[in-house]
């Protein structure tokens, strides 16, 4: 993949992991446009398959299959820290440790949005680069595995996003795959001592 892909890539993709509201929906153009630069066919083949049906279903319905997917399944669930450390004080410390280095990038979260909301952590690869800004995608490649094969299992259109994003970092390892043979069938911790109900962290809104 370019240098030039990469960037690309994870903007595109973080884009099309939001709420699909009429904005998206009605800028066929312009994501035609931003899948016709990619020049890598790995990548750019499955979200070409993704805007195939994005593009061609009722909008309404796009976003029903939205909210079923992403907020009704659990499986499926957009919160990276969420499939290495479940409801613990690890995903605590991790998404504090998340915040603190978008913010030494200069970059601010919304008020209420979690630094492990995988759109964000895209955003966060494509404008600090490789090194640094890729470096979360990398720790949690694990919990993109999970999410990819949960939306495959469901038959989601959203797993061709998934497939161009793994497809621009390195492969699982063995002991990955194991790793996350273990959490599909186990589950990610459940010990909830320290840390919120799931999608709020007070450690995060107290921090400097």
């Amino acid at each position: 993949m370019t240098p030039e892909d990469r960037p690309r890539l994870f903007d595109l993709v973080s884009l099309l992991l939001t709420y699909p509201d009429s904005r998206l929906s009605g800028a066929a153009g312009e994501l035609r446009a931003a899948v016709g630069e990619l020049t890598d066919p790995a990548v750019r083949e499955p979200l070409t398959a993704f805007l195939g049906w994005f593009l061609t279903t009722d909008p309404i319905d796009v976003e029903a299959h939205y909210v079923r997917t992403f907020d009704l399944r659990r499986r499926c669930g957009l919160y990276l820290t969420y499939y290495l450390h479940g409801d613990t004080r690890k995903r605590g410390i991790a998404l504090l440790t998340l915040k603190q280095r978008y913010r030494a990038h200069g970059l601010r979260l919304a008020d209420g949005e979690l630094p492990d909301l995988l759109p964000v952590v895209l955003e966060f690869a494509a404008v600090a680069g490789p090194g640094d800004g890729e470096a979360p995608l990398r720790q949690h490649r694990r919990g993109l595995e999970l999410l990819r094969s949960a939306l495959r299992e469901n038959g989601s259109p959203y797993a061709h996003l998934l497939d161009a994003v793994v497809a621009a970092l390195p492969p699982l390892s063995t002991a990955d795959r194991e790793a996350v043979r273990a959490l599909a069938e186990d589950g990610p911790p459940v010990e909830s001592v320290g840390l919120a109900p799931f999608g709020s962290c007070p450690s995060l809104e107290s921090a400097p």
